[in-house]
């Protein structure tokens, strides 16, 4: 009898703390709730503190943030390589059990760098002089986005995909394809969310953003690729292995950054320390794979889009 009476406490208990997580979700996914706790607080500050906080080594801290973490996300820690994590870092910048993310072998298939949901995607209208492409209704420049230094004419015309990774996601990302890394270009800026809510209602958030362009080449055939990591609030800094360099608020230069680094597909190319956006450009020829649209969830090593048939 009292077997029974504890199997019932501990039931009972589970689906209160259920019903908890699910009211704790709702709260902060309201629309104006989530936009103030997000956007009107002290956003750099913060993202800085953050960046202080999860490196701090302690198994029990860690325990304790990961646990509060899973409130508010499903955090599905199933496919780490590791179990139990030194800091929040460790955990934010996991790897994977050898397999998790195989990328698709096919030539004509360029894979998602990273696990992601699709937002805006599509082709770029080349008859626009300033290049323009929408993310929730605002029109953004290419030119703008790449900043001052780089040209982006080579996409005029092209494909592109934005794929947003939430906190609760693999943060690291992978090269889509066997390519060459010629430069990366790093552009300080703001912190703002990069969630839907916020999208809706900062314009061109991309463009205030800090993130980085990545100028790509494919090993065969040298058509051209740009990643356009956008960090956010929280995301205490982008590391990209190819340059050696850690990316951050506090990062004073050179902001242009030659580098020279074949990658095989698939290999690992740098991490977010939290969630963020990577925006895929890719020059005329290339269409999105098939069922690739907005809302989709991918994977990396998906197939995110399909090059030129060849000649």
């Amino acid at each position: 009898m009292q077997r029974r009476q504890d199997v019932a406490a501990a039931l009972d208990t589970r689906v209160t703390g259920g019903a908890l997580v699910r009211t704790l979700r709702q709260v902060v996914q309201h629309e104006d709730l989530n936009f103030l706790l997000t956007n009107r607080v002290p956003r750099r500050l913060l993202t800085r503190w953050m960046g202080r906080f999860s490196r701090i080594r302690s198994r029990p801290l860690a325990r304790a943030s990961i646990a509060l973490w899973r409130l508010f996300t499903d955090l599905d820690l199933s496919d780490a390589a590791e179990r139990e994590f030194d800091s929040l870092h460790a955990c934010f910048t996991r790897a994977l059990r050898p397999g998790a993310r195989p990328f698709d072998p096919q030539a004509d298939v360029l894979a998602s760098p990273c696990d992601a949901i699709v937002g805006a995607c599509g082709a770029l209208d080349g008859a626009q002089l300033d290049q323009a492409f929408r993310v929730k209704g605002y029109p953004y420049r290419i030119d703008e986005l790449f900043g001052p230094s780089q040209d982006s004419t080579p996409f005029h015309g092209g494909c592109y995909a934005t794929l947003r990774l939430t906190s609760a996601m693999y943060h690291r990302f992978h090269a889509p394809h066997d390519v060459q890394v010629d430069h990366v270009s790093y552009l300080s800026g703001d912190t703002w969310n990069v969630n839907p809510i916020a999208l809706e209602r900062v314009e061109r958030l991309f463009c205030r953003n800090e993130r980085a362009v990545i100028r790509l080449r494919l090993a065969q055939g040298g058509q051209p690729l740009a990643l356009v990591p956008v960090a956010a609030i929280l995301v205490a800094s982008i590391r990209l292995h190819c340059a050696d360099v850690l990316l951050h608020l506090k990062y004073r230069g050179p902001n242009e950054i030659p580098c020279q680094a074949a990658l095989a597909k698939g290999e690992p190319m740098g991490w977010f320390e939290h969630g963020s956006t990577i925006i895929v450009f890719a020059p005329p020829g290339f269409r999105l794979a098939e069922g690739v649209a907005p809302g989709l969830r991918l994977r990396a090593g998906m197939p995110l889009m399909r090059l030129p048939a060849a000649g």
